[in-house]
């Protein structure tokens, strides 16, 4: 039988090296006998001698090497089999269905003798057999089983060809394919990660932002048992989750904690903020905090760094929040109050300096405002304007559409003999004259994709942000100079107290404190929402830089198409919990974005509304117009808008919506707000 039995493959090839190698002698010797007949014939007795040689131990040899293979691959088949069998990891075969085939010792010792044939969610319930089947080669699935965790890998085995050459095993499926199951035991190790990743230091910053303030309302005698109680509460509450915290100044401290903390921190919204706001002891202003907070960080120094990062996006936030960053994830809490406009116009003389240096020392000056331009962004982008051109700077402002709001008032730089006539460009004309000696300073926005011009962005490194809404995680990046305050009731306002301070005897004309002024009144509507006392302030340096308030309210009536819209959007609202929805119509409307922005103005009018939301469709993007009314009844609508991906104020703001219905988006909003009021976010 073994005689029978041939060899393939390199084995084949190395037994027949003696073969091929009489064949060279042969040669050899027929060549040596044509030089030399007598050594030919010695030679001739030599290869004679050697071929029988060969053939005699080929022919009595490989009985004894078929032998000696077959033990081999009996041996060798045998220790495959032990080892699967004793191998430490839970294994096993299963076919196409999920059937189990066959199981080693470690896999029955783990789910009992009864596997076989019997399919892997019945074993384990949380095994997708449909992610299995649709997989490519390889996947992985986590399994708790027994309070123990495991990572089970499914590999799929092609088995080519078996069933047509075998007569014990019948596949019931075509593409003959086998599954190979490893299960690996990650409970400790993922144990000690997690162990590992609570005992990590984080590191946190927390700012009374309103310190001088809170203090200046108070009477003397109660103002050091206020900053007593301010510091008491922060300190309990900081040492009930054994953190580490240092006051560096009055108004300032640090601190570090275990990462393992956080979650309970952040579940309960970071209930600190609450604490001191509730503070009183006759403080006529409540204080309030700022906390920031680096988490995830690979070394303290980062953290540390993060938590920078996180205090001045709160502060630029307006205050009274907790923002946490872990790497590019920023996460923000509180935030509900409304901003306190600041009594003091230092921030403003300090921010006009810089900004008057910067144009100073750079050739020309962009100013770009914000995607479908309102009259505040242009008004605001007009007063820059002015300043440059104080400064004796050549000065473009940035716009590609002209919106029916803003119509009315650049119509009247337009064709005018006193502007050049570059002084507005498109963003593609801008992208053509920016370089590295151009101040592009963007008004009114602070995300770069809401910016008129993205792109101008990365042609400079001089940009400059004047902006009145609060930062979200998208931002401008390294910025040379950013005045952003979200107290502020418009971009208009911000602008105006800097020209006061910007350069001596800087003399607005008539029609761009016009824009400046109008701006000023449909941000704050009608001077009715979002008004403090350097609004007026602002609102009478345009007026005495001859500002016409009538020629401005008769510059914004409205068409008979814009008041149709208006009022169909303003019938057909609905009602829900004190909040008010509605579809803007924009067909046959040039600004149908504005006409809904309005409509949320008017729907605040009607008694029992908190809050308005107002939906509008301009091609494929929706947008949303949110509103609400001040005081302790409204709802922080900024909030609620910056979790769908928008921003603005707590009364006034906004968000784009992508892919989406009216109707859809509506119902977004809906369940955003009703996850936040059960989360206590708002």
């Amino acid at each position: 039988m073994r005689n029978d039995m041939e060899v393939k493959g390199r084995l084949k090839w190395y037994l027949r090296w003696p073969i091929i190698l009489n064949i060279i002698v042969g040669i050899m010797t027929l060549g040596v006998v044509l030089i030399d007949h007598k050594a030919g014939g010695l030679m001739g007795v030599f290869f004679l001698v050697h071929l029988i040689f060969s053939v005699v131990v080929s022919f009595y040899s490989k009985p004894a090497i078929m032998e000696e293979l077959i033990n081999f691959g009996l041996q060798y088949g045998q220790i495959q089999k032990k080892l699967l069998h004793e191998l430490e990891i839970p294994y096993g075969v299963l076919d196409s269905s999920g059937k189990m085939m066959w199981e080693n010792d470690a896999l029955t010792k783990l789910v009992g003798n009864v596997t076989v044939h019997r399919n892997i969610q019945s074993i384990f319930p949380s095994v997708s057999l449909k992610k299995i089947q649709e997989m490519e080669e390889k996947c992985c699935i986590e399994v708790i089983h027994e309070e123990r965790i495991y990572r089970a890998e499914f590999c799929r085995m092609h088995v080519e060809d078996f069933s047509e050459h075998n007569d014990m095993v019948v596949f019931d499926h075509p593409e003959n394919v086998l599954i190979a199951m490893f299960m690996f035991d990650e409970t400790d190790i993922r144990r000690y990660i997690r162990e590992n990743q609570e005992q990590k230091l984080v590191a946190g910053i927390i700012f009374i932002d309103n310190f001088e303030e809170a203090m200046s309302s108070t009477e003397e005698v109660r103002r050091s048992l206020l900053a007593a109680l301010i510091e008491r509460k922060i300190t309990k509450y900081m040492q009930s989750y054994d953190a580490i915290i240092t006051k560096v100044e009055k108004d300032r401290y640090t601190f570090v904690i275990n990462h393992k903390h956080m979650s309970a921190i952040q579940s309960s919204r970071f209930s600190i903020l609450d604490e001191v706001r509730e503070i009183n002891i006759g403080n006529e202003m409540s204080v309030t905090l700022c906390i920031g907070v680096g988490m995830n960080a690979i070394s303290y120094g980062q953290s540390y760094t993060w938590a920078q990062n996180a205090i001045d996006l709160a502060l630029g936030r307006g205050g009274d929040q907790a923002v946490v960053k872990a790497g590019d994830k920023i996460s923000y809490y509180g935030g509900k109050t409304k901003q306190v406009e600041k009594g003091t116009r230092v921030k403003a003389r300090v921010k006009a300096h810089a900004l008057k240096q910067i144009i100073m020392g750079k050739d020309q000056v962009v100013i770009m405002g914000h995607k479908i331009g309102d009259v505040d962004s242009f008004g605001s982008a007009i007063g820059v304007y002015r300043a440059a051109k104080t400064l004796n700077k050549p000065a473009h402002i940035v716009i590609n559409e002209v919106t029916t709001s803003v119509r009315p008032i650049i119509n009247n730089f337009k064709n005018n003999p006193d502007y050049e006539p570059d002084m507005f460009l498109k963003s593609s004309e801008a992208a053509s004259i920016i370089n590295m000696e151009t101040a592009l300073i963007v008004v009114d926005v602070n995300r770069p994709s809401y910016t008129e011009g993205p792109e101008l962005l990365n042609r400079t490194k001089t940009v400059v942000i004047l902006d009145h809404h609060r930062q979200s995680s998208e931002s401008i990046e390294s910025p040379v100079l950013s005045y952003i305050e979200p107290y502020a009731s418009s971009a208009c306002e911000m602008v105006a107290e800097i020209l006061q301070y910007i350069a001596d005897g800087v003399k607005l004309r008539p029609i761009e404190a016009d824009a400046m002024f109008a701006g000023l009144m449909i941000d704050t509507n009608n001077f009715s929402s979002k008004t403090g006392v350097r609004t007026f302030e602002a609102a009478a340096f345009l007026k005495k830089s001859g500002a016409d308030i009538t020629r401005v309210h008769l510059a914004f009536r409205d068409s008979m198409e814009i008041y149709r819209a208006r009022a169909e959007a303003v019938r057909h609202a609905s009602m829900d919990n004190g909040m008010a929805y509605a579809v803007c119509p924009a067909e046959g409307l040039e600004s149908p974005t504005i006409v809904g922005a309005q409509v949320a103005n008017e729907l605040l009018n009607i008694t029992g509304i908190r809050a308005s939301f107002v939906f509008t469709r301009v091609k494929d993007t929706i947008y949303v117009s949110a509103r609400s009314t001040e005081g302790t009844d409204g709802l922080n609508v900024q909030l609620v808008m910056e979790r769908i991906g928008g921003g603005g104020h707590g009364t006034i703001a906004g968000a784009q919506i992508q892919n989406m219905s009216e109707n859809q988006a509506m119902a977004l909003v809906k369940r955003t707000i009703l996850n936040m009021q059960r989360e206590g976010a708002i």
